[in-house]
């Protein structure tokens, strides 16, 4: 088990990763906030023992794409529909990055977890394969495909990344 010190650091330092990657997968605030929980009680009583700050948090990832899928294949899930579905919420967002977003979302989820990997947390190809466990050559087709359905989704090449 972790010192709460421990624990501390390393909350300041991922919540904002875990809670977007939750966000991503699960498009839904309460099962980010419950997964982000999930994740952080798995990090308390874990015992690896972390080679360095990359190791963590790559550790941090996998777990938070582990659960969110455990979370979307469950019996419960499957069978029910939330109310972010049933209520539109105004979006806090603006126009122009609003829909940036919602060409991501609409990605297939293999497409989506590249994307967040390599543009929002700066993840290079090889750190992605290691992360999601997939082959480098497979992470830079999923990326270019990504791009290619993001460029038609959003109209040309004014987007390119």
């Amino acid at each position: 088990m972790r010192s709460e010190q421990e624990v501390n650091r390393a909350k300041d330092r991922y919540s904002d990763t875990v809670r977007r990657l939750c966000m991503i997968h699960l498009k839904n605030h309460a099962d980010t906030e419950d997964i982000f929980q999930t994740v952080f009680l798995k990090y308390v009583l874990s015992s690896v023992a972390f080679e360095s700050v990359e190791h963590e948090k790559a550790w941090l990832i996998r777990v938070t794409v582990n659960a969110c899928k455990d979370l979307l294949k469950s019996f419960f899930r499957r069978r029910t529909v939330s109310l972010d579905a049933v209520m539109e919420q105004p979006a806090e967002i603006p126009q122009d990055h609003r829909e940036v977003l919602e060409a991501v979302l609409s990605l297939p989820q293999k497409y989506r977890d590249v994307v967040y990997l390599h543009y929002f947390e700066d993840y290079t190809a090889p750190q992605i394969s290691r992360v999601l466990g997939k082959n480098v050559n497979t992470v830079y087709t999923l990326l270019t495909r990504s791009k290619q359905m993001l460029r038609e989704k959003l109209g040309g090449d004014g987007y390119e990344g």
